[in-house]
């Protein structure tokens, strides 16, 4: 089958191409290399797809020539691409060209594919709000331009199911850890502020969040699990993530565990939208998927302090 993977040169992107690929499929990503983190670490995860054969087109999905751009013949879409996270340097324009528009412009582009099985949107706990520890149904209290856009762009996936133009469903994906974890989210930064001595900024109040950390392969596991399933999962919103919580607290403790030094920790202001818990409620994704995922916190942390020190010590 041949698959487009959109933010294919980022985190969970790169590693979901991956296993597209050892499955048999022809992969082709596209993304637009932003600068918002390293684009160093995306050429290093460019090499490591272009290794196994994955070529990626460097392109904006905001641009309005995507039908131009892009192949005629895709079969499947996996639609990673996103301004990510919370961040004060990142302005809502940013947010809504990144999320809203280019989702539209990647679904106009969609809907012309003659071949197309199926449009995964990747979507995230965020869209719960403040408190993401529900199932499905209930309804989304997005606290930030992150949720907010994030919901918009699921709905416009959505809708082309409810109007039976294509195939679509949309993956809430948890607090995901790994290899690859973009540089200045928790477990990449506590590594690297283990490794060079430096101090963790630790915002106030968030040592006793909880969170559903879960690893890269788990989630990979339930994304490639919707091929196949097309029919079942047609219009679906489907919650991937562990059943287990941890604090941060835990996942700094992991990484010291891990590494086998303290982390100096700097107490830094409250960041405004940050969530208080997510727990994954995963009882459509075992029911429809028949996801069940396995790795440890722990056993998660090794695997990137690994890929850290083979790739970011000397």
């Amino acid at each position: 089958m041949k698959i487009l993977v959109t933010g294919a040169v980022g985190f969970i992107g790169s590693h979901t191409a991956e296993r597209l690929q050892s499955l048999g499929h022809e992969v082709i990503g596209v993304d637009n290399y932003s600068p918002y983190y390293s684009v160093a670490l995306k050429e290093l995860n460019e090499k490591a797809l272009a290794d196994k054969g994955i070529s990626v087109i460097k392109k904006d999905l905001r641009d309005a020539d995507l039908k131009d751009a892009l192949p005629n013949d895709i079969e499947y879409i996996f639609h990673f691409a996103a301004q990510p996270g919370i961040s004060k340097t990142s302005t809502f324009e940013d947010y809504f060209t990144n999320n809203i528009l280019a989702t539209k412009n990647l679904m106009d582009y969609a809907q012309q594919l003659t071949d197309l099985k199926m449009f995964v949107n990747i979507g995230t706990s965020s869209i719960y709000g403040l408190e993401a520890t529900f199932p499905e149904s209930m309804a989304p209290e997005p606290a930030s331009h992150y949720g907010v856009t994030k919901l918009a762009a699921e709905q416009l996936v959505l809708q082309k199911s409810r109007e039976k133009q294509m195939k679509t469903c949309s993956l809430r994906l948890y607090s995901v850890i790994g290899p690859r974890e973009r540089p200045e989210k928790m477990y990449t930064k506590l590594i690297a502020c283990a490794f060079n001595n430096d101090s963790f900024p630790l915002y106030e109040g968030s040592a006793t969040h909880l969170r559903s950390f879960t690893y890269v392969g788990d989630i990979v596991d339930g994304i490639v699990s919707i091929i196949g399933k097309e029919v079942v999962v047609d219009g679906e919103i489907i919650n991937l993530g562990t059943e287990v919580e941890h604090t941060t607290q835990d996942g700094i403790e992991a990484v010291e565990a891990v590494i086998g030094k303290s982390i100096k920790i700097n107490h830094v202001e409250a960041r405004a939208g940050d969530q208080l818990r997510t727990k994954a409620i995963i009882d459509k994704a075992r029911d429809l998927l028949d996801y069940n995922p396995q790795t440890t916190l722990l056993e998660g942390v090794r695997k990137q302090v690994e890929w850290y020190q083979a790739n970011f010590e000397n």
